[in-house]
């Protein structure tokens, strides 16, 4: 009985113009979300420092759209900030810039975009860091999850990046 009733609610919807092929290729098309300038805090507690890399392609994902056509932000009506607490701590230590180089200036292009990078300062004292081992650009916070929760509490969106390890190249799977 339940599977008929089922049958009858469904069945209509089914038969619907163009019902068939709204999942199809041919049916597929591109939208304009109509985005507003975000506030967004990023959460990064990475289980190895070279996820880093990955983890600022987040960044750049939801930076680079806004900024391109049709929405044309200017970066100062964004409001992005990072919260680090795992391993990656490490990569924003002025000691290790040579071996991180890459993240570094990354992270210091996004700075200048008016990105705030914050470090943990209880996973800071866990590593034998103090505030003046990190790059300029680095604010050192009382701690990660009292720093996200108040943020979230002002309103941001918060996004954490999963980086899993990389088994396959695109080419392999596509």
């Amino acid at each position: 009985m339940v599977w008929l009733r089922v049958c009858l609610l469904v069945l209509p919807v089914l038969l619907l113009p163009g019902t068939a092929t709204a999942g199809s290729p041919t049916g597929s098309h591109a939208v304009q979300t109509p985005y507003t300038p975000q506030q967004v805090v990023f959460d990064f507690y990475l289980d190895d420092p070279a996820k880093i890399n990955g983890a600022l392609y987040w960044i750049r994902a939801l930076i680079n759209p806004l900024l391109d056509d049709p929405y044309g932000y200017a970066p100062e009506m964004l409001d992005i900030k990072v919260v680090v607490h795992g391993t990656e701590i490490v990569t924003l230590a002025r000691r290790n810039e040579a071996r991180y180089r890459d993240a570094v200036q990354r992270m210091r292009y996004y700075d200048s975009l008016g990105v705030q990078f914050k470090v943990c300062g209880l996973a800071a004292r866990d590593y034998g860091y103090t505030t003046t081992d990190f790059q300029d650009f680095v604010e050192v916070v009382p701690s990660a999850i009292t720093e996200l929760a108040h943020w979230q509490l002002q309103g941001y969106a918060l996004i954490t990046p999963v980086v899993p390890e990389k088994k396959y190249s695109i080419e392999e799977i596509r």
